[in-house]
């Protein structure tokens, strides 16, 4: 009988710390839920502005948060957001968004063209899970900067970007990663031509 008592008392204990632990479990939750949700948003409105290229240096959550809500509008475009900077009431340029796979695992990623679909506004990746200090390495400055205005004017070929030495290479690869290099002009050449043509075709 001494026996029995004993072993009903730990687990008992063990019950009632398992739920008051999953109690504050879920009060944090709860509480941190709206936090975690505004710092996710401000993330992307933040790529969003770089890809524009209004991003103001050292901006804080809440300018980033009031200068997105004045500037860009959303659309849905093919199941996913196309992102428009507007000034004056007109569209100026997209936010046009890509994908694709890489090395490791998917890489998505938003390109802004100005209005005219003749020039690239910037470059910003939502996720890519490739090998850091190589193929990770597409999410650094100095390969982003490569596609700050650079002239996408001429797609008669049937692509806007392709990497070094090809003919016709206006984007340096990154060393190393010659793959993901690869994988990245091959889906913006597809998603960013598929829509152009299509606001051609309007």
């Amino acid at each position: 009988m001494a026996k029995k008592k004993s072993m009903i008392f730990p687990v008992v204990f063990m019950v009632l710390l398992a739920g008051i632990l999953t109690f504050l479990l879920a009060v944090i939750n709860e509480v941190s839920l709206p936090v975690i949700e505004f710092n996710q948003k401000i993330e992307l409105q933040e790529k969003i502005l770089s890809v524009f290229n209004i991003l103001p240096e050292e901006a804080t959550p809440q300018e980033i948060d009031s200068i997105f809500n004045e500037n860009i509008k959303e659309e849905d475009y093919e199941g996913k957001k196309l992102y428009i900077q507007e000034e004056n009431g007109e569209n100026v340029a997209y936010a046009v968004p890509f994908d694709g796979p890489g090395l490791w695992g998917s890489i998505d990623g938003y390109l802004g063209i100005k209005s005219d679909l003749k020039t690239v506004t910037g470059i910003e990746f939502i996720k890519q899970e490739e090998t850091p200090g190589l193929g990770g390495r597409i999410s650094e400055p100095e390969y982003k900067e490569q596609f700050r205005n650079l002239d996408i004017s001429d797609s008669s070929s049937g692509e806007i970007v392709i990497n070094k030495p090809a003919p016709g290479g206006n984007i340096d690869a990154i060393t190393g990663a010659t793959q993901t290099s690869t994988f990245v002009t091959n889906m913006i050449n597809e998603d960013i031509m598929n829509f152009i043509n299509t606001r051609k075709e309007v």
